[in-house]
């Protein structure tokens, strides 16, 4: 098993239960159905974290399943917003110390508000980034809310 990423250190800090769960990464394709391919999970329990920009809060972050899109207006509401759009990938690491593929809600450099699309809520545990490529952590989505500081909403479409 990998050394334990930030993100995982956190987790236990907070003592909150998880499963590092490593998969072999296709850097040609860091889509979350590949992840979820590799997982053998349904795509439904397997999240992505978004990195989005308000057009007043600035920096948020959405994390939606896998088989579903952020809805930007949706998410500009939720989150304070009149526009919401996703940042440009060559932002990522800066604001967040993740990289594209290894992007988790847990740790990030600063702390950007968060929320975890609602239908989470509906499994008993879900996989998101454990902060790199090749690493998912799995646990329940209240938990991924308690560390990521996090709030369900209705930010996601089909």
């Amino acid at each position: 098993m990998s050394e334990k990423t930030n993100a995982a250190r956190i987790l236990d800090r907070l003592k909150i239960n998880y499963e590092l769960v490593e998969y072999a990464v296709d850097p040609d394709n860091l889509a979350a159905e590949h992840v979820a391919e590799e997982l053998g999970e349904p795509i439904e329990q397997v999240f992505k974290t978004l990195v989005l920009r308000g057009d007043k809060s600035g920096i948020f972050v959405c994390v939606v399943a896998g088989n579903r899109e952020v809805d930007l207006k949706k998410a500009a509401k939720v989150s304070g917003n009149k526009k919401a759009e996703m940042i440009a990938m060559k932002e990522l690491l800066p604001l967040t110390g993740y990289i594209r593929g290894g992007c988790t809600a847990i740790g990030m450099k600063k702390r950007y508000p968060t929320f975890i699309s609602e239908d989470a809520a509906d499994f008993p545990f879900i996989y998101v980034s454990a902060g790199k490529r090749g690493l998912q952590l799995r646990l329940s989505p209240t938990d991924l809310a308690k560390a990521a500081e996090a709030s369900f909403a209705d930010i996601s479409t089909i």
